[in-house]
């Protein structure tokens, strides 16, 4: 199974680029998308030509042009649930579950602490009910989580980590241990299991020419329960893809 995560930044955006050759390029089996930015009715709009092929289902923030997730699925999930039952954290389109026959797939768009750290309270406990969101899951079957979560969790993982670290959105320590309590809880970060050493970068800012430089951040992940550790085949970083400031990844599980 062939699962890509991208955080699209703008689905109406970058559906004028070249991201429905890319979608067919690179054939996922489930497509989880981020940062949508669109209502639902748009959303559905702009992905038409890909109904023939998949079962598209989305999330979107009550305000507008803001935030957003999708998937899209070649199976029908079993059920789709949007958010994590918790008001605070329920009007941003953040979460998607879909609910198939072996696992829970969590497509996620975690809140950014913003400038000056000023939303990094709330991310705090974010990371927090989103981990008892997963873990409460994972009583009833193995959970893959996966999306834009927002922060660099080792030194490896960004390029300038002494000059960003506890100053910047994306690596602070409350953002770094949020990232490692999820780890400890019995999940795996499926791309460092499988490439513990790799430098790659999944999201680059378009200031500065960070990406012509790479000067980037890996903040996109694939994170699996414990019990599919064995099933995965491939972890991937497709850095040769554009039309948003991040890159899809990819997970190729046994299914």
């Amino acid at each position: 199974m062939n699962i890509i995560s991208w955080n699209v930044n703008g689905i109406r955006a970058i559906t004028k680029k070249d991201f429905f050759k890319d979608i067919e390029t690179l054939d996922p089996d489930i497509l989880c998308l981020q940062e949508t930015k669109a209502q639902d009715n748009e959303v559905e709009k702009t992905l038409t030509t890909l109904t023939e092929k998949y079962h598209i289902s989305y999330n979107s923030a009550e305000k507008k042009g803001y935030s957003g997730t999708a998937i899209l699925s070649k199976t029908a999930p079993i059920s789709i649930t949007k958010d994590m039952g918790i008001e605070a954290h329920d009007n941003e389109g953040r979460v998607l579950c879909a609910e198939f026959e072996n696992f829970y797939l969590v497509n996620v768009y975690t809140p950014n602490s913003g400038q000056g750290l000023k939303r990094l309270d709330y991310r705090k406990t974010w990371d927090d009910d989103f981990l008892d969101y997963i873990k409460n899951l994972e009583k009833n079957k193995p959970v893959i989580t996966c999306g834009d979560f927002n922060v660099a969790h080792q030194a490896i993982d960004l390029k300038n980590d002494k000059s960003n670290y506890d100053k910047t959105a994306g690596y602070t320590q409350v953002e770094i241990d949020g990232m490692t309590h999820i780890i400890n809880a019995g999940f795996v970060d499926s791309f460092r299991y499988l490439h513990p050493d790799e430098i790659a970068y999944s999201f680059w800012s378009y200031r500065f020419k960070s990406r012509e430089r790479n000067t980037g951040w890996r903040i996109d992940y694939f994170l699996l329960s414990t019990a599919l550790k064995d099933k995965i085949k491939a972890a991937a970083i497709l850095t040769d893809y554009y039309g948003s400031d991040h890159c899809p990844i990819r997970l190729e599980i046994e299914s």
